[in-house]
């Protein structure tokens, strides 16, 4: 539910490594922020580090990282073989989940516009975050490089976006962007032939191969008016892509980088590359992932494959990932890791956190039980909620899988889709009505001794009895909503599977009738009587439907048995 953003700053040395340390260090010290990887690279004298965590953590530690990098990075010194402008030479956000482009692209600025008054850095804009079309491109903002910006400050044109417009010769200047994730992504022929491996790169990369007439024995290169090559575009859009041997495997490959997996996703490029190879009497048998991708890249993937098998994808993320691992066999050349392999999952892996959804049903019901108030009704209800919802998708993705009703398989999959998106929210407010509970004694222990402090403290305790209010009333609203599938399901799914719609509805009631008694009891103490009767009044409002819907849903499973 987080929104997590991703940074992946490249700072003007690889040699140093008690520098490079330094600055890593600092990212470190940001609470909210995980490491992912640091990329020292010696020829190139360059170093690439990767972080992620929420957005404005990762704001702070690419500021951090931005002041130390000043301090220590002097590029009058600075000699490698990539092209560069500054210490901390480029600085991109890329958005991972629960997160827009657009957003992202309002932090890209404002990231920039800190590290030109924090860090003092000359700051441009490029890709998406570009303030100027004629920006977006970064080799034509870094050109000349380094050697060339004190000239190329001197232009009113090239006034940076942020920070000082005259020549820092220490720092240089820094190119700070919002752009999509890039993946790195393999698709294994069983050719030796390099050649024909480049021969599908160049049928599917996005800038394609130099087109040429049709005579083999000449090969004469087509040109345009001015003499100069004519390509042929590729297939695939925001796509680059070789081809290679790999003596490790004795097999070749396709090697991609998809610049943008929201155009070419990872399932699109694998079915591309399979559909050329076969055109060239060449067949795929497998692909390699290099680096991390998000979740909800595998999860499309998930459901694409099972899309095209006239399947239900209404199921669990676990399966989703297996569906892509097996449909795309990124588990031939070495098994394929979710937990070391999709973004979400290393961070979690990095970060443990003790949540209630993660222990079993008998840990949970222990914990429950157990002396303490949390978790209470609140977390309870929306588990009842959760376990309504998951029986509705079941009876969804059961009457999807039906012999004889194949014509509706999609209609049942989308229900099944809509139901475990309310056991999903339903899952996450059993931690957070257990959180709110926490948020609330934890106010109530804050000091009081002075009039200041007293105030501080009333506001806090308000501002958490708020939130205590707020996550069952959305536990009702998810509840409430989870019904609709459950009475979809008592109407038209699978008959012998109407009772179970019959439970999930008998869940999802007393879901809502008992986070309705936690939005009763903990609107006692909201000081605010507008928003306690608005509350109360929606609440009872809520209650009433659920009521409503649940006897309809029940009145139509016991016809069923009569």
């Amino acid at each position: 539910m987080q929104p997590l953003l991703e940074c992946v700053p490249n700072f003007s040395e690889g040699r140093n490594m008690d520098v490079i340390r330094q600055i890593t260090d600092a990212i470190e010290l940001v609470s909210g922020v995980t490491l992912l990887d640091v990329d020292p690279g010696a020829a190139t004298n360059r170093t690439v580090v990767t972080f992620v965590g929420a957005p404005d953590s990762v704001l702070d530690a690419a500021v951090l990282a931005a002041q130390v990098s000043a301090k220590l990075i002097d590029m009058r010194n600075h000699q490698g073989e990539h092209p560069r402008f500054g210490a901390m030479d480029v600085c991109p956000l890329v958005p991972i989940a629960n997160i827009s482009m657009e957003q992202t692209v309002e932090y890209a600025r404002q990231l920039a516009k800190r590290l030109g008054e924090e860090a003092g850095l000359t700051v441009y804009c490029y890709e998406n975050a570009a303030f100027q079309e004629g920006r977006r491109n970064l080799a034509a903002v870094r050109d000349g490089e380094y050697e060339g910006l004190k000239d190329r400050l001197a232009n009113p044109a090239w006034a940076p976006d942020f920070g000082p417009s005259t020549f820092q010769a220490r720092t240089g200047a820094t190119a700070v962007s919002a752009r999509d994730f890039l993946v790195a992504y393999n698709v294994n022929l069983n050719t030796t032939s390099s050649r024909r491996a480049n021969a599908i790169a160049f049928d599917v990369r996005e800038k394609g191969r130099i087109l040429r007439k049709p005579d083999p024995l000449t090969g004469e290169i087509v040109r345009d008016e001015d003499g100069n090559p004519v390509w042929q575009a590729g297939s695939l859009r925001c796509v680059k892509g070789i081809g290679w041997f790999i003596e490790e495997f004795g097999i070749c490959q396709v090697s991609m980088n998809l610049t943008n997996i929201s155009v070419t996703p990872v399932h699109v490029a694998f079915d591309e590359v399979c559909a050329k190879a076969q055109a060239r009497g060449i067949r795929v048998t497998g692909s390699e992932l290099v680096g991390l991708i998000p979740l909800q890249a595998m999860l499309d993937a998930g459901r694409w494959y099972l899309h095209k098998q006239q399947r239900s994808t209404g199921v669990s993320d676990a399966e989703l990932i297996k569906i892509a691992v097996k449909s795309m066999g990124l588990d031939e050349l070495y098994p394929f890791k979710p937990e070391e392999k999709i973004i979400e999952y290393v961070l979690a892996a990095k970060n443990p956190q003790r949540h209630l959804v993660d222990l079993s049903l008998r840990g949970f019901v222990e914990e429950t039980a157990a002396e303490s108030p949390a978790p209470g009704g609140g977390s309870v209800a929306a588990t009842l909620g959760a376990l309504g919802a998951a029986l509705g998708s079941m009876v969804a993705n059961l009457s999807a899988h039906k012999r004889g009703w194949d014509a509706r398989w999609e209609e049942f999959s989308n229900w099944a889709e809509k139901g475990k998106q309310h056991q999903a929210e339903l899952l996450h407010l059993i931690d957070q009505d257990t959180e709110a509970f926490n948020a609330i004694m934890a106010s109530w222990r804050l000091p009081a001794a002075t009039e200041e402090e007293k105030k501080a403290k009333e506001q806090a305790i308000q501002e958490a009895v708020l939130q205590a209010i707020a996550v069952p009333f959305r536990i009702m609203e998810v509840a409430l909503a989870s019904m609709e599938v459950s009475l979809a399901m008592a109407k038209e799914g699978i008959p012998a599977s109407i009772s179970d719609a019959g439970v999930a509805a008998l869940c999802a009631r007393a879901a809502v009738r008992g986070a309705y008694l936690n939005v009763c009891i903990n609107s006692a103490d909201l000081a605010d009587e507008a928003k306690r009767q608005e509350f109360l009044a929606e609440g009872k409002n809520l209650e009433k439907r659920a009521k409503s819907a649940e006897q309809e849903v029940l009145s139509l499973v016991g016809a069923s048995f009569s």
